[in-house]
């Protein structure tokens, strides 16, 4: 696993998993939406997005977070593992939620430079709310990657499904200890 994509439904906690598991690794995270969105929550044309996205997988190994579906052709030609957050539709609810609140109450920056923040009107009461957008979208989700999965176009990709917080520590556990193990000998045999 040198180039992974972590993949899953808004709230499912990508980005958090992410972020932790390219720390194991000790490669960079690739946060999608950071390319994707500019200031003001203005959106970058395909042309825009799919050039950013191509320049930051240029590195031998990263762990990108996000699906946006049309970018594919360019991520999965370059990727070797899927990495599935499949949490119980509950969960990924309750989370997505949960996060909303914390980012409406703290007004935290989303993504470095864009200034955008969430608002409470448009993260709970309008159409393009995340939170609407978690609930739209995660049977459509589940059902394309169980299909995915069994489709031979895709059969040069690792393909693992993290179905609950315990499965995604446990595998960053195991990550990390498979990186200490590959490590250590070889800083022993430097050191002769």
């Amino acid at each position: 696993m040198r180039r992974i994509n972590v993949i899953g439904t808004s709230g499912s906690g990508k980005s958090t998993f992410s972020r932790n598991l390219a720390a194991a690794f000790g490669v960079p995270h690739i946060e999608m939406d950071a390319l994707f969105w500019k200031r003001n929550w203005g959106e970058s044309t395909d042309d825009e997005f799919f050039a950013a996205l191509e320049t930051a997988i240029t590195p031998p190994a990263w762990v990108l977070d996000g699906n946006y579906h049309r970018t594919v052709p360019i991520k999965w030609r370059e990727a070797d593992t899927l990495i599935w957050i499949d949490y119980s539709f509950l969960r990924t609810l309750v989370q997505a939620i949960r996060r909303a609140i914390k980012r409406c109450l703290s007004q935290e920056e989303l993504w470095p430079g864009t200034g955008n923040t969430e608002k409470f009107r448009n993260t709970f009461l309008s159409r393009n709310s995340v939170v609407w957008w978690t609930i739209k979208t995660y049977h459509s989700n589940r059902e394309r990657y169980l299909k995915i999965m069994a489709d031979p176009a895709y059969a040069h990709l690792k393909f693992i499904q993290l179905r609950s917080p315990a499965e995604a520590k446990e595998f960053i556990l195991q990550q990390q200890k498979i990186q200490a193990a590959t490590i250590s000998p070889a800083s022993e045999q430097s050191g002769r």
